[in-house]
Order: C-alpha cells, then sequence, then structure tokens
C-alpha cells in the first residue's frame, strides 16, 4: 500500500511534459505559406515552407497569479516585464516572488526563443520610426502575455533580456548577450554594458523544465543525426552550397538520406535548437554548431574564412513588401559594415525596413560581426545577390541570398 501511494504521489509531482521530451521545439505558430515576391499562398508558393508543415502548437495556461505555464514545453514564464540592465538581470530573478515561487531564473537565449510567434509582423515602417505602425503585430502571443511597444525612441526596440553571453564581441568591441527582439522577430547580440546611453532592456523571467534547450545528441552512423531531447533527426552534412531559399527548400524536400524521403527545410525554431552558444569563431575557431556535425567553411565577403548563414523554411514579414524575405540563422560570424569601423551612431535596433544604408555611416566600411553567431536574422528569398547594398539596415547587414541547407526530419 506504500509503494501505491509513494507511486501515487510521485506521479502527480510528475510535470506533464516530462517522460516525452525534455527539449520540445514550439510550432512557430506560421499560418501563411509566401512565394519569393511577399505573395500569401502555399498552393502557388515553393513546397516545403514552414506553414505547410504542423508541428506542437503553442500552449499556454494563465495561472492568474502573474504566472503563465507553457503546456508544450514545461517552462513557467511571469506573465509581465520589468525592465532592467543586463548586469542587473540575476539579482532580480533571485529576489522575484511572482506567483509564490522562489525559484526565477533569467531565461536562456533557447528558452526565450521558445515564445517567438512568426505569426507576428514588423509593419511597414522606416526602423527609426516612434510609434508602431497599424499593422505591425508582436512576434509573441499577447493573449497569454502582457506586451508594449517603446513609448519613447524607435518602436522596434522591444528587446529582452537572455543570460546567454557571446563568446565574441559585436561591432568591433563590445561584448554582448544574445537577446529576443519580440517587435522585430530577431536574434542578436547586445551591449552588456548598454552601449550608448547605458539603456535598459525588457525581462520577462521563467523557471520549470531546466533540461529545455539542451541537446542530447546520436550520431546514427548513416549520415544522420537525432537529437533525443527533441526528437528531431538531422542530416550529418549540410548542403555543400548555397541556394536561394526556393532552392534550399526542394533540396531538402527531395532529399533520400538515411533510407528516408521525408526529410525538409526546418522551420526556424527547429533550426535554432542546434545552434551551439557554447562555441564561436573568435573564442573557439568554430562554428556555433556541435561537432557532431560537419559543417562547410566559406570565405566572407572580404576572403576571410567563415561558417554560412543556413536558411530556415520560415518567411519573416518585414520590409516593404512582407513575406518576400525568410528567416536564417548565422553559424559563422553575423556580419554587417560598419562605417568608421566601431560602435554606429544609430541606437542598437536590429530591424531592416527595407535594405537602406544603415545611418550616419562615414570612414571606410569594416566588414564587423556585428551580431554574433547565432544570431537570427533575415534576407531576400531571390534575386541577384551583387545588386544587393553593401550594409543594410541600421547596422549594416551583410545580405546573402545564396545560403547553405541543413535538413531534418521528424
Amino acid at each position: 500500500m506504500r509503494q501505491c501511494i509513494a507511486l501515487a504521489a510521485a506521479l502527480a509531482a510528475f510535470p506533464a511534459w516530462a517522460g516525452q521530451l525534455s527539449y520540445p521545439p514550439v510550432d512557430t505558430n506560421q499560418r501563411q505559406c509566401y512565394d519569393q515576391n511577399g505573395r500569401p499562398g502555399c498552393a502557388g508558393g515553393p513546397a516545403g515552407q514552414d506553414a505547410a508543415y504542423a508541428g506542437r502548437q503553442p500552449r499556454y495556461d494563465d495561472n492568474g497569479d502573474g504566472t503563465v505555464s507553457d503546456l508544450v514545453t514545461g517552462l513557467m514564464w511571469q506573465r509581465d516585464f520589468s525592465h532592467a540592465a543586463w548586469a542587473q538581470a540575476p539579482a532580480l530573478a533571485a529576489a522575484a516572488r511572482t506567483g509564490g515561487h522562489a525559484d526565477w531564473r533569467v531565461p536562456t537565449i533557447k528558452e526565450l526563443y521558445s515564445l517567438m510567434d512568426f505569426s507576428g509582423a514588423t509593419g511597414s515602417a522606416g526602423p527609426s520610426q516612434t510609434g508602431a505602425p497599424a499593422d505591425a503585430r508582436p512576434y509573441l502571443d499577447t493573449t497569454a502575455f502582457r506586451f508594449e511597444y517603446p513609448r519613447v525612441g524607435r518602436f522596434i526596440d522591444a528587446q529582452y533580456i537572455s543570460a546567454t553571453a557571446y563568446l565574441g564581441t559585436v561591432m568591433g568591441r563590445d561584448r554582448a548577450f544574445f537577446g529576443v527582439n519580440f517587435a522585430d522577430g530577431r536574434i542578436k547580440g547586445y551591449p552588456q554594458d548598454g552601449g550608448p546611453g547605458n539603456r535598459q532592456w525588457y525581462l520577462r523571467l521563467v523557471r520549470g523544465n531546466p533540461d529545455y534547450g539542451k541537446n542530447d545528441f546520436i550520431d546514427n552512423k548513416d549520415g544522420s543525426i537525432t537529437d533525443r531531447a527533441t526528437g528531431l533527426t538531422w542530416s550529418k552534412a549540410d548542403s555543400g552550397r548555397g541556394f536561394d531559399w526556393a532552392a534550399a527548400l526542394a533540396w531538402c524536400e527531395g532529399l533520400r538520406l538515411a533510407g528516408h524521403d521525408d526529410w525538409r527545410l526546418p522551420n526556424a525554431k527547429e533550426l535554432h535548437s542546434i545552434v551551439d552558444y557554447s562555441r564561436a569563431p573568435a573564442a573557439t575557431n568554430s562554428a556555433a554548431i556541435d561537432p557532431v556535425f560537419t559543417i562547410t567553411r566559406i570565405n566572407d565577403e572580404e576572403g576571410r574564412p567563415d561558417w554560412p548563414y543556413f536558411w530556415s523554411s520560415t518567411s519573416h514579414l518585414d520590409g516593404r513588401r512582407p513575406g518576400d524575405f525568410a528567416v536564417y540563422f548565422a553559424f559563422g560570424k553575423a556580419q554587417g559594415y560598419l562605417g568608421g569601423g566601431g560602435r554606429m551612431g544609430g541606437p542598437p535596433g536590429g530591424g531592416m525596413g527595407g535594405m537602406g544604408m544603415g545611418p550616419q555611416q562615414t570612414g571606410p566600411m569594416v566588414l564587423t560581426d556585428v551580431h554574433g553567431a547565432g544570431a537570427q536574422r533575415s534576407s531576400p528569398k531571390a534575386g541577384d545577390e551583387s545588386r544587393l547594398p553593401k550594409g543594410a539596415g541600421p547596422q549594416g547587414d551583410v545580405l546573402r541570398i545564396n545560403n547553405f541547407a541543413r535538413c531534418v526530419r521528424g
């Protein structure tokens, strides 16, 4: 009898997500397909897009005490946000008692990115605009979480703190942490010291599932890698060359590997799951990916060794024609051209607002790691790479149309 009671108590304490996957990727919630011109419609667009595959749909439960439970990941979040400097965040987490809990922590970048919702749209406004345009939609479920566009300064500056520090430097000199911008749908490195003006950032704390974001790779010895934490199986090798977005989708859809023909291009959250933030070119002389994978070396725009950007199947509703860009992750440096070789005069935001040059570009154009290996950005799906601007958006982003592919199944 005592054994039965103990078993019942143990099962009652066992979270619903436990015993399944420790790191279940949440679906991006992208419901529409877009072709290379941003025209919606899955029937007329390239096959294999994010919206054509249904993953684990986001499911949140408001606990009525200032906390929200994620029923997919096993994480619990604060419903509200606060403002903090990056260095202050751990102390604020230690002092937090939201919902009567004393074990709050600053989320890792993988925990924080689990909340990203790609049904969001940046909106048809330049990145320097104050006040969000009418067609802007946050990249966050605002029925579950409180959100605001900044009341002062640029509307796209809704960057949230993660505990994940970049091992290299950005903007030529800044020690950085990775943050998620829920106003423009990106990850990048932000200055740990707050940059010019010692700015603060948004902060939403998390608790629960301590294994979320931790991979458990096994080499199947057949050209594939299985992550037992996410349940996904990956191609061990990448495409070996760059494609435009439609060709990358087709390459994975047509792949026959390890006895399977159901390979596809991963969505943004799936691709993010294999980024390894314990690795960076400047610190480990490697790409930001576990060495169980092979990854092709490339030369960057100045002929220096680097590693590629990788396409996801997720469209990004940003710029002049929302949907004509797609999401990529930089597994090597997330490059940009800076004027003067240091911090730019503009604020440290992230939006492209089309493909204009960054503000106040003065002096020689210096190719620099401006966002950090592991950054998530977006590039045009198609076109002539040679005709792209040399430096787009506030940080002079390097745009590449011919990015690499790594395929997934599961």
